[in-house]
């Protein structure tokens, strides 16, 4: 029997180029693009991911009637959240002045700053684009990938879970940050795996075959 893995359709995401990562990283898998409940409640492993504004992804969740499934997915399979879906997983975000969200996984989302800078005093951009190292705590997602391995990332806002235990990934950029988080089945990257070549489609396969 194949694989069966949901990547939530709720309007916002790269849903394409997760969903060819994905078949890239395990051709055994059928991958499914959906908004069905039944569909991602009925799948073997789940893929919440997201791009652009939190508020927008809250309302979206509302509007689709998907708040309740995801918050229901999360509960017992293999669950993982991308970029603005890692940031949903927590509890609350500073961004678009303060949005509550899902309560995965206790923490906040902090704005990286205006007057960011690195240890020399040089200017960092926001937002934060680009390559960077990722520190790994461990993890089976992170089997097969070297520590200190490059991510692709594209964010001005990071996570910060105040229990480290639920923190499996750690980075830098002006401060250190958490870029990947878990709990039980849960995990989440604030980079892009399915822009991370080979690294990311190893992080996917290891999803892929994660049975937690």
């Amino acid at each position: 029997m194949s694989k069966t893995v949901a990547v939530i359709d709720y309007g916002m995401g790269n849903l394409h180029s997760i969903a060819k990562a994905l078949e890239h990283a395990d051709p055994s898998a059928r991958v499914e693009v959906t908004a069905d409940p039944t569909h991602i409640l009925s799948a073997g492993h789940v893929v919440f991911p997201g791009v652009g504004a939190i508020r927008d992804c809250m309302h979206e969740l509302d509007s689709t009637g998907l708040r309740d499934v995801v918050l229901r997915a999360a509960e017992q399979r293999p669950f993982l959240g991308i970029c603005l879906g890692m940031q949903a997983m927590l509890g609350h975000s500073a961004e678009n002045g303060g949005v509550a969200t899902l309560g995965l996984i206790p923490g906040e989302v902090r704005y990286f700053g205006d007057d960011l800078t690195d240890t020399a005093g040089n200017r960092l951009k926001v937002p934060h684009m680009g390559w960077n190292q990722v520190a790994q705590i461990a993890h089976p997602l992170w089997a097969g990938i070297d520590d200190g391995t490059r991510f692709y990332f594209v964010h001005s806002y990071f996570a910060d879970p105040p229990d480290v235990a639920h923190r499996a990934g750690m980075s830098e950029y002006g401060h250190a940050f958490t870029a990947a988080i878990a709990r039980d089945n849960l995990f989440g990257v604030q980079f892009h795996p399915e822009k991370s070549q080979k690294a990311g489609l190893k992080l996917l396969a290891n999803f892929l075959a994660w049975n937690e």
